[in-house]
């Protein structure tokens, strides 16, 4: 259709707009939604555990999924999918609605946690039909199990993440930005995701906005189990099956780029759970003993929370992209990159055992 300069310049431009288009957008169904929608949504339920106590509307997660629509509408468009991609796409689309669904029932009916794992395990068996799913072991069936645990964990972590204002949708931010930049790097920019992810990144500066402390609206369940598809998603085709500035895949690469990139939603998660087991308690019970409730403990007000997160975030990105750049990955970045990591854990688990005030 177009020579590869030309085609250079129409993606650029179509990627463009379609990001200005989905921040205008979705403010204005934003600003819609609250005005005439203020009890769709509303959060007040018993085992709903968030920082704030007033209860708002629940409705971020809705225009996440209307402008991903219209960004497949797009790419029916403008790009031509043979039917190898046809069907990646395909299970990326109804994974989505699975987990879009469960965050919807959630919502209006809170669904039991065994109901929310199931449809989760669901999402990630469509994937690996369709084709999207881990390819690092040499046995398939290793691979399925990986691709499982990754989905279920992600789309959970996602989820218990929002618990306080601004802190899952920066997070999940962040993730896209720099997912974007690593492809632009590698010159991926012809992959039809590539807009998918533009436009959701944009949706997500716009909810910021609105979800910022103090926030007029949450992204409910609705947005976590989307955002939480997505990003497991993203995780899997681009940085546990992905490729670096050279075109090589090294396992060990891939790991810590995922591990990093994913850092956040990993430690905030596995302390949760960690904390839990080791008091009797359930672990996919809600409560304040996660660590950006333990940084509020110390004093942070609740943007501050926010923008250490942003911080954190964007210094994992540089440290993603910086990755890509490395030809010859020796035992000396395994240490590095482990020990980044593992200070940002033990830093953030030491922070979630100082016990608050009240229960000293």
């Amino acid at each position: 259709m177009y020579d590869i300069d030309n085609n250079q310049i129409f993606l650029m431009v179509l990627y463009a707009s379609f990001f200005i288009f989905s921040i205008f957008l979705s403010t204005i169904l934003y600003f819609l939604l609250f005005k005439f929608a203020s009890t769709l949504g509303i959060r007040n339920k018993s085992d709903v555990v968030r920082w704030a106590t007033d209860t708002k509307p629940s409705l971020g997660g809705i225009v996440f999924f209307i402008i991903y629509l219209i960004g497949l509408v797009f790419i029916r468009f403008f790009f031509q999918v043979n039917d190898a991609n046809n069907l990646r796409l395909m299970g990326i689309f109804f994974s989505i609605i699975i987990a879009f669904t469960l965050g919807l029932f959630d919502d209006a009916y809170d669904t039991k946690p065994i109901i929310k794992f199931l449809a989760q395990v669901l999402c990630a068996l469509i994937l690996i039909a369709s084709g999207n799913y881990i390819k690092i072991f040499a046995i398939p069936s290793y691979n399925y199990a990986l691709t499982i645990f990754w989905v279920v964990g992600i789309m959970n972590s996602i989820n218990m993440l929002d618990n306080m204002d601004a802190i899952t949708t920066v997070v999940a931010l962040f993730i896209l930005i720099f997912t974007v930049i690593s492809m632009f790097i590698n010159d991926n920019i012809a992959n039809p995701n590539f807009l998918l992810f533009i436009g959701i990144t944009g949706v997500l500066l716009s909810f910021l906005y609105f979800n910022w402390y103090p926030s007029k609206m949450y992204m409910g369940d609705t947005g976590s189990q989307f955002l939480g598809i997505l990003l497991a998603i993203i995780g899997i085709s681009l940085f546990w099956n992905g490729k670096d500035f050279y075109g090589n895949t090294v396992g060990v690469k891939q790991f810590f780029m995922v591990l990093i990139c994913f850092a956040l939603p990993i430690i905030d998660t596995t302390t949760v759970f960690i904390k839990r087991i080791a008091n009797g308690k359930s672990p996919f019970i809600g409560g304040k003993d996660h660590t950006t409730h333990h940084l509020a403990y110390l004093g942070l007000s609740c943007s501050q929370v926010a923008l250490v997160f942003s911080g954190i975030s964007i210094i994992s990105g540089i440290l993603v992209i910086i990755m890509l750049f490395i030809s010859n990955w020796s035992l000396i970045h395994t240490l590095l990159f482990s020990s980044y990591f593992l200070a940002l854990f033990f830093s953030l688990f030491r922070i979630a055992l100082i016990k608050p005030k009240e229960e000293k």
